[in-house]
This record gives C-alpha cells, structure tokens and sequence, in this order.
C-alpha cells in the first residue's frame, strides 16, 4: 500500500518541531524511527496531511543519571536504551524489556518516545515503564508539563497528548536493587507479545503491568495490592486480569490472554522475589 500525498518538514531542534506542528494542527503528525506510523499510513488508517521529522533532533537523543531516577531522551533509540550502562545498573528491566522490542532493524530505528507517545497497548515499553511509575514530560507552545504513566495512556493509540504537543523526556525512577522480571509470550521472537508482563518487587513495594491485555497499557494494581497485604504469589497472580480488559483475536481468545497472564505474572513475581 502506498500513503496518502503528505508534505514533509524536518525540525532541527524541539522547539521548531513545536512551531511546526502548531502550524498545521491536527492535520500534522511527528515522525521519529517511523516504525508504527509509517505502517498505519501505509494501510490509510492515518492520513496526515503534514509529517514533521524529529529523527535528527540530537539534543533528545540521551540517558542521564538524574539522582533519584533516570531521564531519557524521547528520541533515544531501543538498542541505546537496551546497551546503557545507567539502565543497567539503575534500572534494569527497562534495559532489558528493550531488548525484546521487534527485531535488531527496528530497536536500531525505533524510539523510546515514539513507542511510548503511539500508546499501543502490545508495545513493551510503554507497560514497562507504566510498572516502574515512570513519570513523562511533554512540551508545548507554553512550555512543558509532567503526566504520570498511569494517567498518559487514555484508550486504543489514544494518550494525554494534545495536538502540539510532543514527548521530550521520561523520567524513570531507579529501582534501588529491586528484583524483576519481564516476560513475554509469543509466537516468534520478533512479534508483537500475546501477553507480556513487567514486574518488580521490593521490601514490600511492586509494581506490575500487563502488555496486550486491554485497550491501554494495564496497571496490575490489584496484584501489588494483594502482595502488599501479605498474599502469597500464587494467590496475587490469580488476581492478574482483573485489572484489564483483553480482547480474542486470531492468536488469542479472551480466557486464554487471562490465562497467560495468570500464569506470566506468577513467572515473572517469582523471579522477582528471587
């Protein structure tokens, strides 16, 4: 399939992407690594009539130790956030979720924030960082806010963002020698997950969060609360899906994602605990 026609603009720094795409309004759409626009385009279920390239904009392209957490550029690429040395010793199952996105093309080419601003509810990261109480800073003409992850995702590819707005930086607190676990089932290795589950525990603290089980990235909240009053794994991995919302399709029936995930949570819990 071919795009609908579309003007191309390339922003050399935030800001002027920012202008741009305050020009144009809802018309226009940001283009990082392109690897989940590009195909929506493709098939016309998105037709911008303008595409505002941030690939080349350096100065979102980062890691930094932050003190209490850790930021990250929005225009980071996976294999950067899957290789660096803060991730890996600060917070490492984001490190290590972002070894499991797609193939070795696309963590070369994919971002952090384009995957996370999509707001699709199969990708890893945006649940990874959904579990660990990421906090994202997005910018606008008026300058920049800060929304939790748990109030960012807000329906299918739909977000808090508003239209001339872009994600500029997450912010991800570190983990402080927690243990965790990022599981995730599918067919290959390169595919979407059927379920994935995004796990830490920590002197009584967790935070767990499902991929591919709703509409959104879906907050465990019932498994934490369950742990942090004294349940065992197995009885607070039984409580997996009632936090979400999951839909049958062809690889998957309803029952059977609320199985996995039952049963990937209490993977992923006990190698936590571990």
């Amino acid at each position: 399939m071919i795009p609908a026609p579309f003007e191309y603009k390339r922003a050399s720094s935030a800001a002027e992407a920012i202008s741009l795409i305050s020009q144009h309004g809802d018309e226009a759409k940001f283009l990082a690594g392109g690897h989940s626009l590009i195909p929506l385009m493709k098939l016309r279920l998105a037709q911008p009539t303008v595409l505002v390239d941030i690939g080349r904009v350096k100065d979102l392209s980062y890691v930094k130790d932050a003190g209490d957490h850790v930021a990250i550029g929005a225009l980071t690429r996976h294999m950067d956030v899957e290789k660096s040395p803060v991730l890996k010793q600060h917070v490492p199952l984001l490190a290590h979720a972002a070894s499991h996105v797609g193939d070795s093309q696309v963590r070369h080419r994919g971002t952090i924030g384009g995957s996370i601003a999509h707001a699709d509810p199969a990708s890893d990261l945006p649940a990874t960082t959904l579990a660990l109480g990421a906090t994202y800073v997005v910018q606008g003409p008026n300058g920049k806010r800060e929304i939790a992850a748990k109030d960012f995702f807000k329906g299918f590819l739909e977000s808090a963002l508003v239209a001339d707005e872009m994600l500029v930086e997450i912010k991800v607190p570190k983990m402080n020698g927690a243990g965790w676990s990022f599981q995730k089932f599918n067919r290959r290795a390169q595919d979407w997950a059927i379920v994935g589950v995004a796990a830490w525990r920590n002197n009584g603290s967790s935070g767990v969060a499902l991929v591919n089980m709703g509409s959104t990235p879906v907050l465990a909240s019932s498994v934490s609360k369950a742990l942090s009053s004294g349940a065992s794994i197995e009885d607070a991995s039984a409580l997996a899906a009632d936090d979400a919302d999951p839909q049958g399709d062809l690889n998957a029936s309803v029952e059977y994602r609320q199985h996995l995930a039952r049963v990937l949570v209490r993977r992923a819990l006990e190698a936590a605990s571990k």
